[in-house]
C-alpha cells in the first residue's frame, strides 16, 4: 500500500535542508520530556523524529527557537500516541478532564501563576508557553494559545467519533484534520523562529487565508497517506483521507488513488494561490511563503525517512 501511494503521490516541486544542529537539538528535546516525565524512555519518540521534522521546516533557524519548535512537536506526539495508541482518546468523558486542564494551561498564556493538575503534559505545556512568551512576541502567544485550543478540541471530536465507531463523511473530515494534525500551532512557532510573519494587512487578505488552509491540507494528507499502513495494523481508524474517501467508494486501493489524487490537485492550487501572492504582495509575504514550502516538503521528507510509519 505504501509503494501505491509513492507511485501516485507527486513529490513537491520544492527544496529543503536539514538544520546543522538537528541532532544535538534532537538529544535536548528527548531530555527535557524526560525530566518533565512525558516519557519513561526514549524509543517511541526516537522513531518519531520530531527534531528531524522541526529542522526541515525551519533549516536556518537560531538554535533557541528550533528547539522550541521540536518540544512542541515532540509534545504533540506524544499526546497524540497517548489519545491515539493507549486509549486516551477512545471515550470523550475519559479525555474531557485532560483537555480541560489543558485548556487552563493555555489560558495563563504563558504568565504567573499555578501551573492547573494536568500531569505531565500540562507541566510541558505550561513551560511551552512560558518559553513563546519570553521572546515578546504577544500576537505570536495568542496566535499559539488560540491554535492549540482547536487542537485539543478536535481530540475531543475524535473521540467521540471513536466512541461511537463513527466515520466521518470526507467533507468533515477534511476540516477537522487541519486541527488535529497540530499544523496551526506548529506553523505559529515556525514563523516565531524565522521572524517571516506577514504584517496584518497582508495576512487580511482571503488569498492569504485560502493559502494556509491549502498547506495544511497538504501537510495533513501526506501524513494520512503514508501513515495509513502503520494505523490499520490493530484495526481500521476512521480518522485517515484513505479511511474516509474508502468508505464512500468501497475499495481501499481506489480510495488509496483518491487521497493521492486529492494531494496532487491541492498541491497544484497551492502553487497558483502561491503565485498571486506573490505577484500582489511581493517581499512582504515571501519568508512565509517559503515557511509553508518547507513543512509541506518537511512532511513528504521526514515521512519517508523516519520510523514512526515503518
Amino acid at each position: 500500500m505504501r509503494t501505491l501511494a509513492l507511485s501516485v503521490l507527486h513529490e513537491p516541486p520544492f527544496t529543503t535542508t536539514q538544520h546543522s544542529d538537528t541532532e544535538v537539538v534532537a538529544r535536548e528535546s528527548a531530555a527535557w520530556a524526560q525530566e518533565l516525565g512525558l516519557i519513561s524512555n526514549g524509543q517511541r519518540l526516537h522513531r518519531a523524529d520530531a527534531a528531524g521534522l522541526a529542522s526541515r521546516a525551519c533549516p536556518q533557524a537560531p538554535r533557541d527557537r528550533l528547539r522550541l519548535l521540536s518540544d512542541l512537536i515532540t509534545w504533540l506526539f506524544v499526546m497524540d500516541d497517548a489519545c491515539d495508541e493507549d486509549g486516551l482518546g477512545n471515550d470523550p468523558t475519559r479525555l474531557s478532564p485532560t483537555a480541560a486542564a489543558l485548556l487552563d494551561v493555555l489560558d495563563l498564556h504563558g504568565g504567573p501563576g499555578t501551573v492547573p493538575a494536568a500531569g505531565p503534559l500540562g507541566l510541558a505545556l505550561a513551560d511551552l508557553c512560558r518559553r513563546v512568551r519570553a521572546y515578546g512576541r504577544p500576537a505570536v502567544m495568542l496566535r499559539f494559545t488560540a491554535a492549540m485550543r482547536e487542537y485539543l478540541l478536535a481530540l475531543l471530536w475524535e473521540a467521540a467519533n471513536r466512541e461511537h465507531d463513527r466515520v466521518p463523511p470526507v467533507h468533515e473530515y477534511v476540516q477537522m484534520r487541519r486541527h488535529t494534525g497540530g499544523v496551526f500551532p506548529s506553523l505559529a512557532l515556525t514563523d516565531l523562529a524565522l521572524d517571516g510573519l506577514p504584517p496584518a494587512e497582508r495576512r487580511a487578505d482571503p488569498q492569504w487565508a485560502a493559502l494556509e488552509l491549502i498547506a495544511a491540507n497538504l501537510i495533513c494528507w501526506c501524513n494520512d497517506v503514508f501513515s495509513y499502513r502503520k494505523e490499520h495494523r490493530t484495526g481500521p481508524d476512521a480518522h485517515n483521507l484513505v479511511t474516509v474517501l474508502s468508505r464512500e467508494t468501497g475499495d481501499e486501493r481506489a480510495a488509496m488513488r483518491a487521497a493521492a489524487a486529492r494531494f496532487n490537485h491541492e498541491l497544484g492550487t497551492y502553487l497558483s494561490t502561491e503565485s498571486n501572492l506573490l505577484a500582489q504582495h511581493g517581499d512582504a509575504v515571501r519568508p512565509a511563503l517559503t515557511t509553508r514550502r518547507n513543512w509541506i516538503r518537511a512532511t513528504y521528507d521526514w515521512s519517508l525517512a523516519a520510523e514512526r510509519y515503518a
